[in-house]
């Protein structure tokens, strides 16, 4: 069953008080971190408990769960997923993927966990973060992994110091990865996530880097600060003038072809297979929101 994910919030699973918010915001995805913000590494346990206190308790039980695991260098990974291979986790997002080897270990050692535990083969997903120079240009095989692979996302701070370059105000040197991504995960089906709004007091920033987010076509965003979820979920939600045409589209499309015309036109404009796939793309997200909200 498909799944929104618009926002990525991350929330340190060893912080109590972020934990105990994170409930009362809106976000489509709580990504409980265990890896970056969580340090000393002494405290990694600390999130592991939380995050089994809290999704056992169904704190969580309204929001897709995909805890930030520690990498296969770390010495932390196989205590991540093993522990944390219980009911109300949806995934895990696995940071600092190189390439499909990585994705490809990882797919197997949760195969491994299911299989001990008596859980269903591929229950658990993965959400590689894409991070180096490496992973943006291996990000199409990294994709193509696992099954398991339900989205990728794009982590800028760490690409751009991989690459020696400089994080601009204008973006400029994150465009190409963005591009490269979205276009990977468009390519084999899964669904591309926008990196984190770093400036997080900055909303107009923010809107600016939505706007080029729809366009390259991404799905949604990681979050950083609950404040930026109404912009991210406006954004990556369709507009009511979009479900609108694309309904129209639908049926005109849907009586040119009963009629025997094979082309519909709208505005001037044919209305071909390709038009007619985004149309139900619009619909599918906008009926899936519609769901969201009804059983909140």
């Amino acid at each position: 069953m498909e799944k929104l994910m618009r926002s990525l919030m991350f929330v340190p699973a060893h912080n109590e008080k972020l934990m105990n918010s994170a409930s009362r915001f809106d976000a489509d995805v709580l990504l409980l971190d265990i890896e970056d913000s969580v340090q000393p590494v002494e405290n990694k346990q600390t999130a592991r408990d939380n995050i089994i206190k809290y999704v056992s308790s169904g704190k969580f039980k309204d929001y897709l769960v995909y805890p930030r695991i520690n990498d296969r260098e770390s010495g932390q990974l196989l205590k991540d997923v093993y522990q944390l291979s219980i009911p109300g986790i949806a995934g895990f997002m696995y940071p600092k993927a190189k390439n499909g080897d990585d994705i490809y270990f990882i797919d197997k050692l949760l195969e491994t966990i299911e299989y001990e535990k008596n859980i269903e083969k591929g229950t658990f997903k993965i959400i590689p973060l894409i991070e180096t120079t490496a992973a943006v240009l291996n990000a199409q095989d990294i994709c193509k992994a696992s099954d398991r692979v339900v989205a990728i996302a794009f982590g800028c701070e760490d690409f751009v110091t991989d690459l020696q370059g400089i994080h601009d105000d204008e973006h400029i040197s994150i465009f190409s990865p963005r591009a490269l991504i979205a276009m990977a995960a468009r390519a084999t089906g899964v669904i591309p996530i926008d990196t984190v709004h770093i400036k997080v007091h900055d909303l107009e920033d923010l809107e600016i880097n939505l706007k080029l987010a729809k366009k390259l076509g991404f799905e949604g965003m990681m979050v950083l600060n609950p404040k930026e979820l109404n912009l991210v979920h406006q954004y990556f939600s369709p507009t009511e003038q979009e479900v609108q045409d694309a309904q129209e589209m639908l049926e005109m499309y849907e009586e040119s072809q009963a009629e025997g015309k094979g082309v519909a036109v709208k505005n001037g404009k044919f209305i071909g297979p390709p038009m007619v796939r985004l149309a139900k793309d619009v619909l599918r997200k906008h009926n899936m929101i519609e769901r969201k909200s009804t059983s909140d």
